[in-house]
């Protein structure tokens, strides 16, 4: 049984937490988040931790326990060091430039792809075969990381397509040779 949710959320210097009924607003060094938490949820917060509580053992509130407490504890590590997600282009003639609004990326389309990045979300190719998504918020990262990927996933022949760095593409034999 998991016990992260009792388990308080420290709160860095430099960052303020205000709790106002369900709503918990956390602002930082890089950028402000805001989150409504489940309302049988109580979250308190004083200067230094925020805590949650639960109302019951029962086993739907010990799982919204450890969420919520999860949930805000990844909004405290956002706004403070932030999140980052790096993706690898594999392909020839596949390449990605940074835009004013996002990304350009030439993924072996008759056409070039744009991609449009939202709010609160960086988006940098520092090599023509590698992204690098950056942001406070850590749903929103990943998001954004998966949206990419699904542009062109990698495919098992030859492996080319967006893929995650570090992540491995399973590789399938081609076509078995004739007589």
């Amino acid at each position: 049984m998991s016990r992260i949710g009792k388990k308080p959320v420290p709160v860095p210097k430099g960052v303020t937490v205000t709790v106002d009924g369900r709503t918990i607003k956390v602002k930082g060094p890089r950028g402000e988040l805001t989150r409504t938490v489940h309302p049988l949820m109580q979250v308190t917060a004083d200067g230094a931790a925020i805590t949650v509580e639960r109302p019951s053992d029962e086993s739907e509130h010990k799982a919204l326990h450890g969420l919520t407490r999860t949930l805000i504890a990844n909004m405290v590590e956002g706004v403070t060091a932030g999140f980052r997600k790096q993706l690898e282009i594999v392909g020839v003639g596949y390449k990605a430039e940074a835009r004013p609004y996002g990304l350009q990326l030439a993924l072996g389309f008759s056409h070039p792809v744009d991609y449009r990045a939202p709010a609160g979300i960086k988006l940098t190719a520092p090599q023509p075969t590698a992204i690098v998504v950056e942001g406070a918020n850590k749903e929103v990262v990943g998001q954004v990381a998966a949206e990419l990927r699904s542009l062109r996933p990698p495919e098992p022949y030859k492996g080319k397509g967006i893929k995650y760095v570090g992540e491995q593409v399973r590789r399938k034999a081609g076509k078995a040779g004739g007589k």
